[in-house]
């Protein structure tokens, strides 16, 4: 069978997709900056599963990484027919008051990796009869947040950039799909260095990373342009679209300013 490539594999939503993906028996590859939580990760998934795992440590946030993980798969000679771009992370506060080399990294991860592993992994993707390739963006893509403005903006971009490039693959034999999850159990507070008071407004609306994982599978294969898990998640960013812009983000400005 052919690999699923799967980006921020180590935790979280990667971790969950991987899981997903490999009890539906498909192959997979996994990548991230941990080589020991890949190599943990690798071998339950075999042994659990019984498929086939194997493990890229990488830093997806430098320049040329997509580059490096489409060369290293190129010359294990894996056969991809799904590609995940689920790495990425958050960083809260005021704009002017965050670390530029931070701010750098995750546009870097949260964008630049993410066409740059697109546009690599298509001519490995048309060999397969059906091929997908499923983007991991955020309810956070609805509307402008203050205290996450940076965030929010790659979301939206990562939204954005997968709507045009499923058009641009019409007729191929890949369907491209952007996953937008909201509040979900993961690390994300903590790598975006939120306050403790934002967590505990968060905790009243998790979602569980597996049932996430389940729901953006589904949809996936199912050809969906957009994947919004739970319904107070969908019905909030559709509420975001139709309303006029400073209300959403006076709202959000109001649940995150901590």
């Amino acid at each position: 069978m052919a690999y699923a490539l799967i980006t921020g594999a180590s935790g979280g939503i990667g971790w969950s997709l991987a899981k997903e993906l490999a009890s539906r028996k498909h192959d997979v590859l996994l990548v991230a900056r941990s080589a020991e939580k890949l190599r943990e990760n690798a071998l339950y998934l075999t042994e659990k599963f019984s498929v086939k795992a194997d493990f890229l440590p990488t830093d997806l946030s430098a320049p040329g990484s997509a580059e490096n993980v489409i060369s290293w798969v190129e010359k294990k000679d894996y056969p991809v027919d799904i590609l995940v771009n689920n790495a990425g992370f958050g960083l809260w506060g005021n704009l002017a008051d965050m670390s530029s080399e931070e701010l750098q990294q995750m546009m870097q991860l949260n964008m630049l990796t993410l066409v740059n592993l697109c546009k690599a992994a298509i001519p490995l993707l048309k060999q397969h009869n059906k091929s997908y390739i499923l983007n991991v963006g955020s309810t956070a893509a609805y509307q402008a947040i203050p205290t996450l403005t940076t965030y929010a903006a790659t979301k939206a971009f990562v939204l954005l950039f997968s709507r045009g490039l499923r058009h641009e693959l019409m007729g191929s034999s890949i369907s491209v799909s952007c996953l937008n999850p909201g509040t979900t159990t993961t690390g994300f507070i903590d790598r975006a260095h939120m306050m403790d008071s934002i967590r505990k407004k968060s905790e009243r609306v998790t979602m569980d990373p597996a049932v996430v994982a389940r729901i953006g599978v589904n949809g996936m294969f199912a050809g969906k342009a957009e994947i919004i898990p739970g319904a107070l998640n969908w019905i909030s960013a559709k509420l975001a679209e139709l309303m006029p812009k400073s209300v959403p983000e006076k709202i959000a400005h109001s649940l995150y300013k901590g």
